[in-house]
């Protein structure tokens, strides 16, 4: 039991002194971002790999909004199979010799329904950031990348956008502060019982209900998770969860942060409670 006690307030990373409430006049617009989510789910659907008219159409407009928050816009093409061009679109901002902020999401979505929440609803976070950025650019360096190829059969590969991404600030020799992950953010439900975990046991440390975001973490980046928690916190009502935990807990390392740990960067996920 005494072994436990600090295993669990590892995994979980409590916040024991309170947090002061953050001041900003930037907040993010509800109708901006579900325009953007309800627009890659039905303009742009399917957006799936057999798709990549519908990706191109994505990446181009995602490029076209990027510049109009004053980023600076690169394409990363690359060729899969030999056969077909897909592309990740990288805004970066601010300038210096510091470590890079990556923050990133996938556009590409293998649903055979419209997917608000995979993952339209993370890149229409990353597209809000973008219009707060033009308002009070970042002083140090960040990049905002949207990724394609995350879904299968290309999920867990070489072949996924973030990989390549991740890969070419290694060849670049190019330091990361950190990486986050916006994943599933869109998804929210106030029943109980709404929430289910993969692993035995979660169920009693974390809520009952879908109704909270989760900063995801590996298991030697807690002091990472709580950072994120505490700014995250500070910035709204909604409650703020982490779970540091090793990769073989199902789910910890299944999204685009994968490919940062693969290089030796840190990196987390941002997701909203949900249903797994």
């Amino acid at each position: 039991a005494l072994l436990a006690v600090p295993i669990l307030v590892y995994v979980t990373q409590p916040l024991l002194l309170p947090v002061e409430p953050a001041v900003s006049e930037r907040h993010a617009d509800p109708q901006r971002l579900r325009a953007d989510v309800e627009r890659l789910s039905v303009e742009f659907f399917p957006r799936d790999y057999q798709h990549p008219e519908n990706l191109d159409r994505i990446a181009g407009w995602l490029e076209a909004e990027f510049r109009a928050s004053g980023a600076e816009v690169s394409i990363q093409s690359y060729v899969v199979d030999g056969a077909v061009t897909y592309r990740n679109v990288i805004a970066r901002y601010g300038s210096g010799s510091d470590p890079l902020i990556v923050l990133g999401a996938h556009y590409d979505s293998a649903d055979e329904l419209p997917a608000a929440d995979d993952n339209a609803s993370g890149v229409a976070g990353l597209l809000e950031l973008a219009r707060l950025f033009k308002a009070a650019p970042p002083a140090k360096p960040v990049e905002l990348v949207a990724y394609t190829l995350e879904e299968p059969p290309y999920f867990r590969t070489p072949q996924m956008g973030s990989a390549m991404h991740a890969r070419s600030l290694r060849e670049q020799g190019r330091p990361v502060k950190v990486m986050l992950s916006l994943e599933m953010i869109g998804t929210f439900s106030d029943e109980e019982g709404s929430q289910a975990y993969p692993f035995p046991g979660m169920g009693l440390l974390y809520p009952q209900r879908g109704d909270y975001i989760s900063i995801v973490g590996g298991f030697g980046e807690g002091g990472l998770a709580r950072q994120i928690k505490r700014a995250m916190r500070a910035a709204s009502s909604l409650p703020v969860y982490s779970v540091n935990a090793p990769s073989f807990i199902p789910g910890v390392d299944f999204s685009d942060h994968l490919s940062y740990w693969n290089q030796g960067y840190r990196s987390a996920e941002k997701r909203e409670g949900k249903a797994c």
